[in-house]
């Protein structure tokens, strides 16, 4: 069965000052190991990238871009996505839901995918199983 990933995932797998580091790290190398389909959308990179370049640098970004992305199925957002996405969040009504768990959340449904990597709780909150 597929997992959809997270930044929350993403951050915590490289960045070794993480309060999730350790574990994430154990978590990436166990799904790699079992050959689990790994998901995510371009939402989610674009924004793992940002703040991998704030925080870490641009050898982050590459080191990023060479060893995870390719082993991810990207579902790319188009405008209906997109639109799915706001809906969600004008519906939710609360500011510390982002655009991007709202079209995490449709590409997880639209996938039929229950498992995320993720130390976001909003997916707890969703339905989905975030344990790590």
């Amino acid at each position: 069965m597929s997992c959809f990933v997270d930044t929350s995932a993403f951050l915590a797998v490289l960045c070794r000052d993480d309060a999730h580091h350790e574990r994430a790290r154990a978590t990436w190398a166990a799904l790699l190991a079992a050959k689990v389909p790994l998901v995510t959308s371009s939402y989610v990179l674009a924004e793992t990238y940002a703040i991998l370049q704030h925080r870490l640098g641009l050898d982050a970004v590459r080191v990023f871009h060479s060893d995870v992305y390719p082993v991810l199925a990207i579902e790319w957002v188009n405008a209906a996505l997109h639109e799915k996405g706001i809906a969600g969040v004008l519906a939710a009504r609360r500011r510390d839901l982002s655009l991007v768990d709202c079209v995490s959340f449709e590409v997880m449904r639209r996938r039929g995918l229950r498992k995320a990597f993720a130390f976001d709780a909003h997916f707890a909150e969703q339905g989905f199983d975030a344990a790590p």
